[in-house]
């Protein structure tokens, strides 16, 4: 129940049939527990994905680990200690060559490398016409002219400065650098001589994520990139203003990436799919600017969309629900590039609620190698299908490569503390075998505690004869 007293209110389906699996293609190899949902609190939200649960549209499901064909396991990313890997940089580095000099990459990456697929070469746009859409539009125009701003926007690129220097190759802006710390490095030793303090020179430290996302713009960038939050609601004007365009870029995109027909993926499918959520705008003193809910953030290129991810800003995580892009612009590795700036957006929202610390690339699916990159996204974690314990992906690989289904058997830290309930006395289980000397249920015990996890086993009690 949230903080205002409002409740969640979900119809449960159950999962006993078997489904189509959409990653090996098993006619009724999928398996999963779901629910609609009406109304859902943004904390009774991020309980149920911290136990394995996921939401398209309104309905959330729940795989059947242990008996579906394709394990799919919640991943986190700890966006606080995330370090851009080499294949990160150079896509960082591939857009901002795009953003600062029209270049564009001819070759495209294979899925299971960067998370984008092979995409057809289709120049056909879809074009869609709403009407009431546009009645609301011509009703809200003057309103959204005149909070142009309200939206949340970060803008690459601030015009042309004409005191500036031209722009200068990568080669000489590195041995400029160079130049500059060496100099510095000079300056330092010899203030040290007289006055010695601790060096707090930040050349050694590692850039951040931030920085490679701005890394060589110059101030007048040939496009200009803005990418703009807004709250998923037919009441703001921001949404409403750009619904149309979205709705038909999401078409696009589905058309030539997926093969969908124009009536799988019209404007009620859209709104079905992309813009129906359960979840409450809700705001919290120690919560976000932005608040909780559900939000498209849109990435506009010289005055039109190209992609937009959309996003459920949840008390502790920013959990990433979809992606779709402009197919034009695939080569531009958008998949990575969105999910690079979702993690520094991520780490934007932790200054305001130190709490939202981590941001939820959904499902890992091990058994299938194109859906292996969220892995690359470290530090990670993946869920214990059965303990709902966090381990990190490194311990969960080698385990993952025997068995598609695997649970933290050494989740259980110390079996000494779980909580027992012996002749009305509450003692932990070291005290309770110390007592028992004879006793044989140690295996028993492990077993009950390696199933619900060491902090369940740490504050429920089992009761012992």
């Amino acid at each position: 129940m949230a903080a205002g007293g409002s409740y969640s209110i979900v119809e449960y389906f159950g999962g006993d049939g078997g489904y189509r699996c959409g990653y090996c293609k098993h006619e009724n190899g999928n398996f999963s527990h779901g629910m609609w949902s009406h109304t859902m609190t943004v904390q009774d939200y991020q309980d149920l994905i911290d136990r394995g649960w996921r939401r398209s549209g309104k309905y959330v499901y729940k795989p059947l680990m242990n008996k579906t064909c394709c394990p799919q396991y919640t991943i986190r990313c700890h966006a606080l200690n995330f370090h851009p890997s080499k294949t990160h940089k150079k896509t960082l580095k591939k857009v901002n060559r795009f953003l600062s000099k029209g270049e564009m990459p001819v070759e495209r990456h294979d899925e299971g490398l960067e998370g984008e697929r092979h995409l057809l070469d289709i120049s056909c746009r879809c074009q869609f016409s709403f009407g009431k859409v546009n009645a609301a539009l011509e009703s809200r125009r003057d309103f959204f002219q005149k909070h142009e701003k309200k939206s949340v926007f970060l803008i690459l690129g601030k015009g042309a400065d004409p005191s500036r220097p031209l722009c200068q190759k990568a080669k000489d802006m590195r041995k400029e650098r160079q130049l500059q710390k060496e100099q510095q490095k000079q300056q330092e030793a010899e203030s040290s001589s007289v006055n010695p303090v601790p060096s707090k020179s930040s050349s050694n430290q590692p850039k951040s994520l931030e920085e490679f996302i701005t890394e060589f713009l110059p101030n007048d960038p040939l496009h200009r990139l803005e990418v703009r939050l807004v709250p998923v609601s037919f009441e703001d004007p921001d949404f409403l203003v750009s619904y149309e365009q979205s709705a038909a870029l999401y078409a696009r995109y589905q058309t030539t990436v997926h093969g969908d027909s124009l009536y799988e993926c019209g404007e009620s499918e859209f709104k079905r799919f992309l813009c129906d959520s359960p979840l409450e705008a809700e705001t919290a003193p120690d919560g976000p600017d932005v608040g909780y809910g559900s939000f498209h953030q849109q990435y506009w290129l010289d005055g039109r969309i190209v992609a937009v991810g959309v996003l459920d800003i949840l008390p502790s995580c920013v959990s990433s629900v979809y992606l779709y892009y402009h197919p034009e612009f695939s080569s531009l590795s958008l998949g990575t590039y969105s999910a690079l700036r979702e993690i520094a957006f991520t780490r934007q929202l932790q200054q305001q609620s130190p709490k939202l610390a981590y941001y939820y690339l959904g499902f890992y699916v091990h058994s299938c190698p194109k859906m292996r990159y969220k892995g690359q996204y470290r530090p990670s974690d993946l869920l214990c299908p059965e303990t709902y314990t966090w381990v990190s992906i490194e311990r969960c690989i080698p385990r993952l490569e025997i068995s598609a289904y695997s649970r933290d058997a050494c989740a259980l830290k110390e079996l000494g503390r779980v909580l027992v309930l012996h002749r009305r006395t509450v003692m932990p289980y070291a005290a309770y075998a110390r007592k028992r000397k004879g006793s044989n249920d140690e295996k028993e015990v492990e077993q009950y505690a390696s199933l619900v996890g060491q902090t369940c086993a740490e504050k429920i009690l089992l009761y012992r004869a």
